[in-house]
């Protein structure tokens, strides 16, 4: 039989970690996807042996995105996007344009957008997924974000279509480490429970 000082403990871990996820408005807000830029990602694909790594963050309404590349083969960007919303393997129009990109084959951009701000996306997905609005075009690429529909590249004379391209993936929510928590709690109880069995 699992001890009572044990039972405390473990409510008391699993409710000290609920309040400080709960407890904290960064971690109940902010949401990140991550990807790999390759030109094997790109559709079709290509030979670049140029690399490249996107990091996307949600905060409140604000869309934060850091972007790093090297050694494209193409030339200079001409432009880089956040594209949606198709799936990996297909092509989509550009949701939100990168724009001063910088034009160096090694380099980096990073760039905030304010969602509620219907000039941060491109008219045709506005009007398209978004129905019109800014609202409509935010909840659009986020699902789109979530659903794995969505992705990051850079263009340049050789490659217009793109040399290099990040399909985003979401990285774990605060809600999911929560559930994790209170798993890894509900185990620590399983297993004192069967250590006092044998004893």
């Amino acid at each position: 039989m699992l001890r009572k000082t044990q039972l405390i403990r473990v409510s008391g871990l699993v409710g000290t970690i609920a309040a400080l996820m709960i407890g904290s408005p960064r971690a109940a807000q902010a949401q990140t996807w991550i990807g790999q830029l390759l030109g094997s990602s790109e559709f079709p694909t290509n030979g670049s042996t140029g690399t490249g790594s996107v990091t996307i963050t949600l905060n409140n309404r604000n869309l934060s995105v850091l972007l790093n590349w090297a050694g494209l083969t193409g030339g200079n960007p001409t432009a880089g996007h956040l594209h949606c919303c198709a799936a990996p393997g297909s092509n989509a129009g550009v949701a939100v344009g990168f724009t001063p990109f910088p034009a160096f084959t090694t380099g980096n951009y990073s760039n905030t957008f304010d969602l509620t701000n219907a000039a941060v996306y491109s008219p045709a997905f506005r009007n398209g997924a978004g129905g019109g609005t800014a609202a409509g075009a935010e909840t659009a690429l986020i699902n789109g974000l979530n659903a794995g529909n969505a992705y990051v590249n850079i263009h340049n004379a050789e490659f217009p279509g793109g040399e290099l391209r990040a399909n985003v993936t979401v990285t774990p929510e605060p809600s999911s480490v929560f559930l994790m928590a209170v798993g890894l709690g509900g185990l620590f109880v399983l297993a004192a429970r069967r250590r006092n069995s044998t004893v």
